[in-house]
């Protein structure tokens, strides 16, 4: 990390992770400070890259996105050129939500991909991801419930200033 960051660092990024609404009056109120050092700090933490941006969540449930599948993909080839393409049309899926290239598994990649229901996922499987060229093998496991969900990154590790 190239900036070290202190107590009320850590407690700024920690209120902004569970209320990114938040305004700087409340984060300042919450943590100990006058608006405008805490404005400067937060203006600090997104100069340093450690705030990368702020984001709205919304339900899926109540957009009717019902269904999770997780998919682990299998390439033909290990080549840059063929992951770089892998990649590049995933990335223009909107229903793929993660895309993690990962080692350990029999597969190179694993996809988060959330739809309304089977029917628009069997067809957004073989319409689109087993059409990717080098996709050699695909398995698909389903979310039942959902028992952790977080967007906060842990901050423990954090030295304790």
């Amino acid at each position: 990390m190239t900036q070290q960051l202190d107590k009320l660092d850590r407690r700024i990024l920690q209120e902004l992770q569970s209320d990114g609404a938040i305004t700087n009056l409340e984060l300042a109120e919450r943590i100990g400070l006058s608006p405008s050092p805490c404005a400067r700090r937060v203006k600090q933490l997104e100069d340093a890259g450690i705030i990368k941006g702020q984001a709205i969540l919304l339900n899926p449930s109540k957009l009717n996105l019902k269904l999770t599948a997780l998919i682990q993909i299998s390439m033909d080839r290990h080549t840059p050129d063929r992951f770089e393409a892998f990649e590049r049309i995933v990335g223009g899926y909107p229903e793929v939500i993660e895309c993690l290239l990962i080692t350990g598994q029999s597969a190179d990649y694993q996809l988060k991909v959330l739809v309304p229901d089977m029917e628009y996922y069997q067809e957004f499987l073989l319409n689109k991801i087993t059409r990717i060229e080098g996709v050699s093998d695909v398995h698909s496991s389903f979310m039942l419930r959902e028992v952790k969900n977080t967007t906060a990154l842990p901050l423990n590790h954090l030295s304790k200033n």
